[in-house]
């Protein structure tokens, strides 16, 4: 099976999938090829932080022009995965040089499916683009193809708890991704101080208890194969043995009141309200709460997605910004660890801090810095000497 995912989480799906009980996991450009059998694959769509989808291949060749895959196509037993009546839709991905048409490619791969029913005494099976009953991944790389069924149907990242929206809100998965390289895993109080729709302390609060992130969704693809177990899925679902109990507490604030009443609606979603608290506050102003759980030898963790630019802010705002989240974090958390992420660069170097790690990860097609800084008390060169 192979698992897609965002560039630079590969190695965090690696070890997802490895903890989920996956053998021969490999990585890849963007994706984790694994082995494993029904049930690994019911999970891996249930359980998995940082994926996008799912795919089991069932094709596998050589060709340099759309009818080359056509031939290919039709050598296949369709009847194993469809019916005739069975509605079906063809996702294609291209990168190559024999292959300049990517919806041609799409168009030979429904010829292939239709005229293998035709020729088989059947009727025409029907395209269905929106929530077809099978559907197909053709990946192209220079000549050689491979044919996949998408067990997940919608990006994993839709978990199924998002009811409201703010303006460009973070992907689901790469949330999670964010927090388990930071090295999350709920031993400490959270913190984000620009939480906008919710999305970080919502994931944060899904890693902290241990809870599937699919949970909330309506359905997977692999519900409508011909092979589906529902009673293997059912008792997959329904297992929630692997959750934990979580003792410390999660902060969201914003200074917008519309962002906190949207990241309420997406909590209560979620049915986190015990341990999400969500306050309308400006960063100037928040300080860190010394929960009952916290001890002194105990830092909190702080992430923070703020706003890039791209859209209408100047430079100046956006370094005016940056530095003021650089002079908060110093003197309002003190002794935690904070992690970063922005693809503007000139504004992350007003932080005014020295980050102790610099990762790269894509945010939609975003190239960014993802900085961890460590708060010390006190001046840096004292702490990096005790």
């Amino acid at each position: 099976m192979i698992a897609k995912t965002f560039k630079g989480l590969e190695p965090v799906l690696a070890k997802e999938l490895i903890e989920l009980g996956a053998d021969q996991v490999q990585i890849e450009r963007r994706a984790v090829r694994f082995a494993g059998d029904k049930a690994l694959l019911y999970r891996a769509n249930l359980c998995l932080r940082t994926a996008s989808r799912v795919l089991l291949p069932i094709a596998s060749f050589r060709a340099k022009d759309a009818d080359e895959v056509y031939a290919q196509l039709m050598q296949l037993s369709w009847d194993r995965y469809m019916s005739a009546d069975t509605t079906f839709a063809i996702d294609a991905t291209v990168y190559s040089e024999h292959f300049r048409n990517s919806r041609y490619v799409t168009y030979r791969v429904k010829d292939a499916i239709a005229d293998w029913w035709t020729g088989h005494g059947g009727k025409r099976p029907s395209v269905r683009v929106t929530d077809p009953d099978l559907l197909l991944n053709i990946h192209i790389a220079q000549d050689r193809v491979t044919l996949s069924l998408d067990s997940s149907g919608e990006s994993l990242h839709k978990r199924g708890y998002r009811v409201a929206n703010t303006e460009a809100p973070i992907n689901e998965a790469l949330a999670a991704g964010m927090l388990l390289l930071a090295g999350w895993h709920g031993q400490c109080d959270f913190y984000d101080p620009m939480c906008g729709s919710g999305t970080l302390p919502i994931e944060a609060a899904l890693i902290a208890r241990n809870i599937a992130p699919g949970i909330f969704r309506q359905s997977f693809a692999f519900e409508h194969w011909r092979d589906f177990d529902a009673e293997l899925w059912s008792e997959i679902y329904n297992d929630d043995s692997a959750e934990r109990p979580f003792t410390h507490h999660i902060y969201g604030s914003d200074a917008s009141f519309f962002a906190i009443q949207q990241a309420t609606k997406n909590v209560r979603a979620a049915s986190l309200q015990k341990d999400i608290e969500l306050r309308q506050i400006r960063l100037e102003e928040l300080k860190i709460t010394n929960s009952e759980s916290q001890t002194a030898n105990t830092s909190a963790l702080v992430m923070i997605n703020p706003p890039y630019g791209e859209r209408l802010a100047s430079n100046k705002d956006m370094e005016d910004l940056y530095s003021r989240i650089g002079t908060a974090l110093k003197h309002q958390f003190a002794g935690s660890t904070a992690w970063i992420i922005s693809s503007n660069e000139v504004a992350m170097k007003c932080i005014g801090l020295k980050p102790s790690k610099k990762l790269r990860l894509l945010n939609g097609e975003l190239d960014c810095q993802f900085n961890r800084y460590d708060l010390f008390q006190g001046k840096r060169k004292e702490n990096l000497n005790s």
